[in-house]
């Protein structure tokens, strides 16, 4: 069965709202909702056929986009590929062209829709940032919060607090305090004992590899609605965590990164051949910045995830000031 190429856009509004239409029912998967788009002719490249369907569907010209995410998924009846792209600008007022519904709709309010099963990794990172904030492990509680706070001020809105210099009553005790200072303005993942995830029902959870492997034969450790992310070093690793089911995973090292200064870095040829063909979203980690955003997109992540990158102030050892 030849795999049906498909371009997609999440286009997005002004005020970050996603716009999505209704298949017609005489259509595969009719009558769902979907992220707008059409079949990539041959010998086109996913922009242009993008940039085209969204001409005849909506009515507008796409004027900046960046690659988002490439999902494979087989149906009973229908093998497709969808390359899917955020569009970021655009001119003229969507509309249905072809008499479609539209609807504008919150990124947090997309899991409320109903879409072909194919779509799921693309809400995910519709719902995603494209940067994801590792907390650094050096200072203190009071000084760790006064950084969120300015990091929260600058629009970081995903934030995983990595604390293992402390005790387990202090992180949970800085873990309360994290949560408070981000409600409402950026969700948080957690690190630690899955036990833990029943006291803390507003965070997300981030897995290590080494909890990764315990888990993968039992499934997915906590209810869909929750972020859950892995840390992935190889392919094995990332196969591991699509069969748990996690929501996006971090790929390291990258780049050397002071961290972890044994660690072999992957480079980026080597990074973006194990983006190739996985279909959830991946943050990059190791000696990334936001600077790296760019080419992190174009290997075919959602981001970059940094700790001393994305901290704000952060001084690297050339003497440059990295701010976000």
């Amino acid at each position: 069965m030849k795999r049906v190429h498909v371009a997609a856009g999440v286009i997005r509004g002004a005020d970050g709202r996603v716009l999505i239409a209704k298949r017609p029912l005489d259509k595969h998967q009719g009558g769902l909702w979907e992220f707008p788009g059409g079949k990539v002719e041959d010998g086109e490249s996913a922009e242009a056929a993008l940039e085209r369907e969204l001409a005849e569907e909506l009515g507008i010209a796409v004027t900046r986009s960046r690659p988002l995410i490439q999902v494979r998924h087989d149906y009973p009846d229908k093998q497709v590929l969808l390359d899917v792209r955020e569009v970021l600008a655009f001119t003229g007022e969507p509309h249905g062209a072809e008499g479609q519904p539209l609807a504008w709709v919150a990124p947090e309010a997309l899991p409320n829709y109903r879409f072909p099963a194919a779509n799921r990794p693309i809400i995910t990172a519709a719902r995603l940032p494209d940067r994801y904030l590792i907390t650094p492990d050096e200072h203190s509680a009071d000084e760790l919060l006064r950084g969120l706070s300015s990091a929260l001020q600058r629009g970081v809105r995903l934030i995983q607090l990595r604390a293992p210099s402390l005790s387990d009553r202090a992180y949970r005790t800085l873990a309360a305090d994290v949560i408070e200072l981000c409600k409402g303005r950026a969700e948080v993942l957690l690190k630690g004992p899955l036990e833990w995830a029943a006291d803390f029902p507003e965070a997300g959870w981030h897995l290590s590899a080494a909890q990764l492997r315990q888990l993968a034969a039992s499934g997915r450790p906590i209810a869909f609605g929750r972020w859950l992310a892995a840390s992935c070093h190889d392919a094995l690793e990332m196969s591991l965590a699509a069969s748990l089911e996690v929501d996006f995973i971090v790929l390291s090292p990258v780049l050397a990164t002071l961290s972890h200064p044994g660690a072999v870095p992957l480079g980026w040829p080597r990074a973006a051949e194990l983006l190739a063909g996985f279909t959830q979203p991946v943050y990059l980690l190791g000696g990334l910045g936001m600077a790296d955003l760019a080419q992190a997109s174009d290997s075919g992540a959602q981001g970059v995830a940094a700790i001393r990158g994305l901290w704000p102030g952060w001084v690297d050892p050339s003497g440059a000031t990295r701010t976000i």
